[in-house]
Parts: C-alpha cells; structure tokens; sequence
C-alpha cells in the first residue's frame, strides 16, 4: 500500500453516506405510515380532474417531437457556455475568443443543417 493512502480519510465519507441513505429509507417508511390510504374508484383513475378520460394515455407521438425537443435541449444547453466564458473573457485572452468563434460556427453549421432538412418543421 502507498505511504498516503488513509482509509480513515474516507470514514467521513462512508458516515455522510450511510447518513443519507438512512434518512431516505426512514422518510420513505414515515411516508407510508402516515399518510391516509383510502382509494376509491375515482381516485384511481388516471387522472384526478374530474374530468373522465376521452382517450388512451399512451398514445404514440410521432418522431419529429423529440427531434424537436433534443435539439432545443442541444442548443439551449450549449448556450449555458456563453455565460461563464463572458465573465472570465478578458482574463483567458483571445485564443479563447478564436475557440468560441469556432464554437458557435459549429453551432451554426448544425442549426442550419436541421433547418435544411426539415427537422425544425413543426407540422
């Protein structure tokens, strides 16, 4: 074993998890007996509104949904880079600008390729 491995060091760690998992367990038994269990027909339908269902909640949706919502989840998450790379701007210099400028050309590249192939159309 090496010299500065300490597996006492890691108690702590062990204790914080075991800590974590232990309140989880007793809030998840606290939850189940004390909450009030009194299911009825309409309670347990799939929805509460009042209101009956009019069709089946597992429908399918068609594909160009999901295109739809991961490339806004792809772009809004790339954007999120901006923020941090403006405020340390003056400091990392502008090697850092040259790589955003590619950055965002890329990002560009892939928008209009979506664009061009029809992968933004909603209908």
């Amino acid at each position: 074993m090496p010299e500065n491995f300490l597996p006492d060091q890691y108690l702590p760690i062990l204790i914080f998890i075991f800590v974590a998992i232990a309140f989880g367990g007793v809030s998840l038994l606290a939850g189940i007996l004390v909450r009030p269990s009194a299911p009825y027909k309409e309670k347990l339908l799939p929805y509460e509104s009042g209101s009956e269902p009019f069709s089946n909640a597992r429908i399918s949706f068609p594909f160009r949904y999901y295109v739809i919502a991961m490339l806004f989840v792809i772009f809004d998450v790339e954007t999120i880079f901006f923020f941090p790379w403006a405020v340390v701007l003056k400091k990392i210099g502008i090697l850092s600008l040259i790589e955003m400028v590619i950055f965002v050309a890329i990002l560009l590249v892939g928008y209009f390729y979506a664009w061009k192939k029809g992968a933004l159309e909603w209908d």
